[in-house]
């Protein structure tokens, strides 16, 4: 009686074990297999974000490139415009007020190749304007402030061709002391044309684009 039961017990021993060992290489198959999840998607999550700051850092870039290249052609549209040299048809497009005398009608045509001149290029000053916002969501409203600047400029120009068209003509000013009439109109002159080296709208310019070169060339080089 004692050797059976004896017998018994070894048996269910053995058959206990075999059940713990089947039962401890399924856990371990499961936490291999949860450890593996948990490794994938480590490896998932880090390859997102990684290709989200590549991606953009290169949306940074080419905004930087593209803004850049925006105000060098802005550059050279506003020394076109300002230019002394005219060309033969300039300010002919101009409509004619009623009743103007030859000589309003020459002041004001000449005037009026300040507006021509920027029609023609009125397309670059849109494309650097629809950047501005763009610009200031990427690198903060400071480092945008070099659009502001040339936008002022680009106002000066055509309001100093405003003032010239009656300076010129000379029809509002019957009273108005000569000499005050002479600075004024040497100043509007000094901002539509340009005088040379120390000229004071090519040397604003110069500074605007020195400041956006210190913003968008280092996002380039990527440093």
């Amino acid at each position: 009686m004692n050797i059976f039961l004896a017998t018994e017990s070894t048996e269910d021993t053995e058959v206990k074990n075999k059940v713990m060992t089947n039962e401890a290489i399924k856990m371990v198959l499961e936490i291999i297999n949860t450890v593996a999840i948990i490794t994938a998607s480590g490896v998932a999550i880090y390859g997102i974000n990684a290709w989200k700051k590549e991606f953009s850092g290169k949306r940074k870039i080419e905004l930087a490139e593209e803004v850049l290249a925006l105000f060098y052609e802005a550059r050279d549209a506003i020394s076109a415009i300002r230019s002394p040299f005219g060309f033969q048809g300039e300010g002919s497009t101009r409509k004619p007020q009623e009743n103007e005398t030859p000589r309003e009608k020459n002041a004001r045509d000449r005037a009026y190749v300040v507006y021509e001149r920027f029609e023609k290029r009125q397309e670059v000053f849109n494309k650097l304007h629809s950047k501005r916002y763009q610009f200031m969501a990427r690198f903060g409203n400071e480092k945008a402030k070099p659009f502001e600047d040339f936008r002022i400029i680009v106002i000066e120009i055509q309001i100093s061709a405003s003032q010239l068209e009656e300076i010129w003509s000379e029809v509002t000013f019957d009273q108005y002391d000569r000499d005050t009439l002479k600075k004024e109109r040497k100043e509007h002159e000094s901002i539509i044309r340009q005088h040379g080296k120390n000229d004071i709208i090519d040397t604003r310019v110069e500074k605007i684009i020195s400041d956006i070169e210190k913003v968008c060339r280092p996002i380039i080089m990527g440093k």
